[in-house]
């Protein structure tokens, strides 16, 4: 069986996903997540991804695990193609994952694996599997202009050309993923449920941490 082909139903996706948990390293549907796998754990999961769908699901772990070992997730991710990798002769891997759809965890299966893999539920993100869904919602015009905002009190140097020629879709999920912006926010922004929803999340964030620089509220949690 073939999984180098666009998923078109929820039905074709598997009901059981390998998870990659990392803070703040968050992945939204067509976007490109760069990855430099090295544990030996996570190796091994590369490794039977390519043998199999070649899907791994990128989630973050809970800021307010206290600790715990293994660390509670939030309850939703993005399940990622590996669309390009190369092993770098120390036992690394570099790997791009390429979004496909949001998931919900279910339960965490305890066969053994050295790594974390979950039910999952893809029910609620179908609108995922369809590129550019929503395009036409977002006000651009608003986010470009919060985007020139931002980058000239962050001292950001951003390439302008880029950001006019990008489709809407592919340019809120990349400024979504690339955000600075804490966990619970970046979170946030994978919730959000649709892409309007998502931009102007974005937009108030953005707002919110020029107003806290600006000494205009108080420090946010």
């Amino acid at each position: 069986m073939s999984f180098n082909h666009p998923y078109s139903d929820i039905r074709e996706l598997p009901d059981v996903l390998p998870v990659f948990p990392l803070t703040g390293a968050v992945l939204l549907p067509r976007g490109e997540l760069p990855l430099n796998v090295f544990e030996p754990r996570y190796v091994q999961m590369v490794d039977d991804a390519i043998a199999g769908a070649r899907l791994i699901g990128m989630i973050q772990p809970l800021p307010s695990g206290n600790g715990a070992t293994p660390p509670p997730l939030f309850q939703i991710g993005c399940a990622g193609r590996i669309t390009r990798f190369s092993e770098t002769g120390d036992g690394r891997y570099l790997i791009t994952l390429t979004g496909v759809i949001r998931f919900r965890i279910g339960a965490e299966l305890t066969d053994g694996s050295a790594y974390r893999r979950y039910g999952v539920r893809y029910e609620g993100f179908e609108a995922d599997l369809l590129p550019g869904a929503g395009e036409n919602a977002v006000d651009r015009e608003s986010m470009i202009a919060m985007l020139r905002t931002f980058a000239e009190s962050s001292k950001l140097e951003v390439d302008w050309a880029s950001i006019d020629a990008a489709p809407t879709e592919t340019l809120v999920n990349a400024l979504a993923m690339m955000s600075p912006f804490g966990a619970n926010e970046k979170q946030a922004l994978v919730e959000a449920i649709d892409l309007k929803t998502r931009a102007e999340t974005l937009i108030a964030l953005a707002k919110l941490d020029l107003a806290q620089r600006d000494g205009e509220r108080p420090q946010w949690h």
